[in-house]
Formats: structure tokens, C-alpha cells, sequence
């Protein structure tokens, strides 16, 4: 690994830690994420995951990255193609629900930290095997939840782990009480809904609410 990207790793991996959840956006309009992003900043969450799975959101990685102080990330990358376009956009990191090989070297060329998915102790050591130490956890309530994290924590103490799936204000908690958990990802704070009506109010007092039970 390079100094430059293991350093651009340690910092992302830092800032998650600080902020302990990561918001998981589909974005419909771009034209959203520039106030979705200072809702985000005012509620003391500068981050954001934008999963590449509309037209926009490659656009929507673009101006996320305008806003002061967002760590901003790109989801569901499933190609070396969707790297590359995520790191021409701006993406300070990229995460994936599993782990692909070409998507890993790629990423490695592009200097783009990458955080692949994993569901069983199989995959936790082809992502470990591959030199990656932070490690997605998905779809993380059906797979068992903080139990499953913190069982695997034990066999893989060097790993830290970013459950995603099925986290929300009811077990954010209980995630975050596994020591091995870098930050919990969800989508409860940012759901299309509330982007496509424009109800940034709600979104931001929903984030307030994340900092708090994260604290």
C-alpha cells in the first residue's frame, strides 16, 4: 500500500470513528445533496455515504464534496468503473455490500480507500487476505446483528467493522457498544422521501438524534 493512500485511509478511518454513524443516501436529484449536506453539518454529522445506484448520484458525489467539512463516500461500488467514476468525482473513500477482487486493486491504483462487505467469517479473511482491515458488515440485522459482530470481533481482532443494514435509532446503540465497530452506516436518516420533498428540517433533527444516542 501506498503512504499516500494508507494516509488517506487512517484519516477516513479517524473521521468515521469521530463520527461514529454514516449516513447512507440514494439520491434522486442532485439537486438535493448540497442541503442535505449542510443539514447534516448543522446536526454535527459531516458525512455521507452516496450509493451509486441512480443517475444522479455520481453528480450528487460531485456537490456534496463543495460543501466545507463533509467526508463524503461513495456506496454500493460494484465496478472498476464505478471507482474510477466515484474518484473522478470527488469520493474521499468507497464501500461496496461485497467484496470483488477487481474492485479492490482498483480502488488501490485510484488511491481511493475502499471498505468492501462482508457476512461471514469466509469473507472477513479474503477481504483480510487482500490487506483490508475495515471491513463492511452486511446486511448486518440479518446476519445477526451486534451478536454476529462481536463473535467474529473475537476470531479477528485487527479488523474494525461498519455494520450496514437494518440500524436504526432502536439498536444504533447496540452496535456502537462493540468495540471493534468503527461507525454504524443506515439509511434512516436520510430517506428518499425526506430528499425528494425537500424536508431537510427533519433531516437534520434525525442526525441530531444519531449524535446524540452515539455519544
Amino acid at each position: 500500500m501506498s503512504a499516500g493512500l494508507e494516509a488517506a485511509g487512517t484519516e477516513t478511518v479517524a473521521r468515521l470513528g469521530t463520527t461514529r454513524v454514516l449516513p447512507v443516501a440514494t439520491v434522486e436529484s442532485y439537486e438535493s445533496v448540497e442541503p442535505l449536506c449542510r443539514a447534516l453539518v448543522a446536526a454535527g454529522l459531516p458525512c455521507v455515504e452516496i450509493a451509486l445506484r441512480s443517475e444522479a448520484a455520481v453528480e450528487a458525489i460531485e456537490r456534496a464534496c463543495t460543501v466545507d467539512g463533509v467526508l463524503v463516500g461513495a456506496g454500493t461500488v460494484l465496478s472498476p468503473e464505478q471507482a474510477a467514476a466515484a474518484r473522478a468525482a470527488g469520493a474521499h473513500f468507497a464501500v461496496a455490500p461485497g467484496t470483488n477482487a477487481e474492485v479492490v486493486a482498483a480502488c488501490h491504483e485510484l488511491g481511493l480507500p475502499f471498505f468492501p462487505g462482508v457476512a461471514t467469517p469466509s469473507e472477513i479473511e479474503t477481504a483480510r487476505a487482500l490487506g483490508l482491515r475495515t471491513l463492511k458488515v452486511f446486511p448486518a440485522a440479518q446476519v445477526g446483528g451486534p451478536a454476529f459482530v462481536r463473535a467474529v470481533s473475537a476470531t479477528y481482532p485487527d479488523v474494525r467493522f461498519l455494520p450496514t443494514g437494518g440500524i436504526g435509532p432502536e439498536n444504533l446503540r447496540d452496535y456502537l457498544a462493540v468495540p471493534s465497530v468503527l461507525a454504524v452506516g443506515g439509511s434512516w436518516l436520510v430517506r428518499a422521501e425526506l430528499l425528494r420533498d425537500g424536508r431537510f428540517e427533519e433531516v437534520e433533527r434525525l442526525a441530531r438524534e444519531a449524535v446524540e444516542l452515539a455519544a
